[in-house]
């Protein structure tokens, strides 16, 4: 496994890491055993980095990853945010960034994880009733009190990036980003790199289409979260698949599948950059980690470029009510 940095003075992790979400909601049934003998397999070929949330299942996931790492938690960079509440019933807002909630989730993360530390602490989204100086002044006395080592915020614009940069450093932004979601590249990305932040993309195989496999919503179950995806959705898909066929044909020119060729081009784009591929299947974790040691030429990257041209993708990346949850 190759190494790398969130932020050039930032912690040592693996070069691609776990993303666990999928593991306990929005991709089909839950699958314990699998999901467990997946994790421990990414600790086996190198990957340190897992990452997970309090909202995920919700809370069960972060038990899971507990269960998964037990006796073997010097080997991992754990990773899990707070700020993402449950809805009861059609009421209650679901962001929740006040002092007083963190103090209390971090706790309770403590003991779902089974862990004295967590190794990065998110704020999953921001709460705009909550001026963002407090809640990371929150995360930041549990970093004091030895709960935390590191904070983050997920899904952040510059400038909400910059004034909690002011308060306690920020070791990683965590967004979306892939080759059909490229918006980080605007400003986000620029920020992080200016003010010496590390850049963690999720859903680096745009939810699973980069793979080629995802051809039509029918074969999915009800409850799977890409159907209320407007990418997904049967006015964009037939425009995305033409693009998912051209840069499969790259791929194969290429000799890898197309899953491994779309991270390769994401860990393409700088050193700082370290995606979270998530996986419930060890068949998939163990296609994902050869995009590692998969260099891109110049030429590739142009090819690639050309199959797949930015701002090509058709549709929205989150229903409406989703992005109103995003920062900009």
């Amino acid at each position: 496994m190759k190494f790398r940095r969130l932020g050039p003075n930032g912690p040592r992790v693996s070069a691609i890491g776990l993303g666990c979400m999928g593991m306990s909601q929005s991709y089909g049934q839950p699958d314990d055993e699998e999901s467990t003998a997946t994790l421990r397999r990414a600790l086996d070929l190198g990957i340190t980095f897992l990452d997970t949330a309090d909202i995920y299942g919700p809370f069960t996931n972060e038990e899971l990853v507990g269960r998964a790492i037990e006796g073997r938690r010097d080997e991992v960079f754990l990773a899990t945010k707070c700020g993402l509440v449950p809805r009861s019933g059609t009421e209650g807002f679901p962001v929740d960034g006040s002092p007083e909630h963190i103090r209390q989730a971090c706790d309770a993360s403590l003991r779902r994880l089974g862990v004295r530390t967590i190794d990065l602490y998110y704020l999953h989204r921001v709460d705009p009733r909550t001026p963002i100086e407090e809640s990371v002044r929150a995360m930041a006395a549990l970093v004091k009190e030895g709960k935390v080592r590191y904070l983050g915020l997920s899904e952040v614009g510059p400038r909400t990036l910059r004034r909690a940069h002011k308060v306690h450093p920020i070791t990683a932004v965590q967004s979306e980003y892939s080759l059909w979601t490229r918006d980080a590249e605007e400003a986000i990305l620029p920020t992080c790199r200016e003010l010496g932040v590390g850049f963690v993309p999720f859903s680096p195989l745009g939810r699973g289409f980069l793979s080629g496999t995802v051809r039509s919503l029918e074969g999915l179950p009800a409850e799977d979260f890409r159907r209320g995806v407007p990418r997904f959705g049967s006015e964009n898909l037939g425009r995305n698949l033409d693009l998912i066929d051209r840069f499969s044909e790259v791929a194969r020119a290429r000799g890898c599948a197309p899953a491994q060729l779309a991270l390769a081009w994401v860990l393409a784009q700088g050193d700082d950059i370290v995606p979270i591929p998530g996986t419930k299947r060890r068949k998939y974790l163990e296609e994902n980690v050869v995009a590692v040691d998969l260099s891109l030429s110049t030429d590739d990257l142009a090819r690639i470029e050309a199959a797949f041209p930015k701002g090509s993708a058709a549709g929205a990346r989150y229903s409406l009510e989703s992005m109103a949850l995003v920062d900009r």
